[in-house]
């Protein structure tokens, strides 16, 4: 079979609709239970369920064909893949956020952020010096307590920010989840990948 490592979260049931005009059938990736492989007979597919910052790393070693997977954790870390597709799924941003005018001047900002080399790339491209912390959840929390100036994430409603009484800055990019492929394997199942890869390319009906 194909094998696809695909994100548990909330791109999954985003994925699951794009997936069904090719015959997948939702409740196979939508099912409530603890199983991460999950095969499907009738078009020849097996997903692997992981954590969406380990997909593209078993996409790269070969343990899965495809994957899909947010721009930003392609962003963050370099892999030697293939990234033929941008499904159009999971759209976010990556932003700057704060509270207005919080950074006094001449002192150096510091920035807290689980994206630490994004934020770095983003500010040396302006020519800043910044201070990176690095923190990995409920960084809404640093500015807050003084931890840091400001802080790098992704955003999509914006409504957390607003209820911790922050407010977007900068956007860095926007960001998405693209398909990406393990260069051997698009080789070698080229034939079973393309027809998978130009399904997915066709926006699905709006109804």
């Amino acid at each position: 079979p194909l094998v696809v490592a695909i994100p548990k979260g909330r791109v999954l049931s985003q994925l699951a609709k794009r997936l069904q005009p090719l015959g997948v059938q939702r409740e196979l990736l939508l099912a409530d239970d603890r199983t991460l492989v999950r095969d499907d007979p009738a078009t020849n597919l097996r997903f692997l369920l992981l954590k969406p910052d380990d997909v593209p790393t078993y996409v790269e070693y070969g343990a899965a064909d495809l994957g899909v997977v947010g721009r930003d954790v392609l962003l963050e870390r370099e892999y030697d893949l293939y990234a033929p597709l941008d499904l159009g799924i999971g759209i976010c941003r990556m932003v700057v956020a704060g509270k207005a005018q919080a950074h006094a001047p001449g002192r150096t900002l510091r920035v807290a952020t689980k994206f630490t080399n994004i934020a770095s790339r983003y500010f040396l491209g302006k020519g800043q010096q910044v201070d990176i912390v690095y923190v990995q959840g409920s960084v809404e929390l640093a500015p807050l307590t003084g931890l840091a100036d400001v802080i790098v994430d992704l955003v999509e409603s914006g409504e957390t920010l607003r209820q911790n009484g922050l407010s977007e800055l900068e956007l860095i990019c926007p960001i998405s989840s693209v398909m990406v492929a393990n260069r051997v394997a698009l080789k070698l199942k080229r034939a079973s990948i393309v027809p998978l890869l130009d399904a997915l390319a066709v926006p699905p009906t709006s109804h």
